[in-house]
């Protein structure tokens, strides 16, 4: 993963970033990675802890048909963009 890239998104990284736990730490996990936190809010919107467990990374997001039309939407939004997911 670069820095300075959402690995959900693949957009470059605004100035606010969140550390997301690939595995919920309230499951073990404890590899992390820097996101959006629009893109954190959408990924804890759609999947439990147990489906977060069970797809263990990001790119396993990143196939569901949420997550796929999330990322086209925002693909061109700006880096620091946020707005209340719904």
């Amino acid at each position: 993963m670069q820095d300075n890239i959402c690995p959900l998104c693949d957009r470059p990284l605004g100035e606010k970033r969140e550390k997301h736990h690939i595995i919920p730490k309230s499951k073990g996990g404890t590899e992390t990675a820097l996101i959006h936190p629009i893109c954190h809010r959408k990924i804890h919107k759609v999947f439990t802890r147990a489906e977060l467990v069970r797809l263990g990374t990001l790119d396993a997001l990143k196939d569901h048909p949420d997550m796929v039309s999330f990322i086209k939407w925002i693909a061109r939004k700006p880096p620091n963009f946020y707005r209340r997911t719904r």
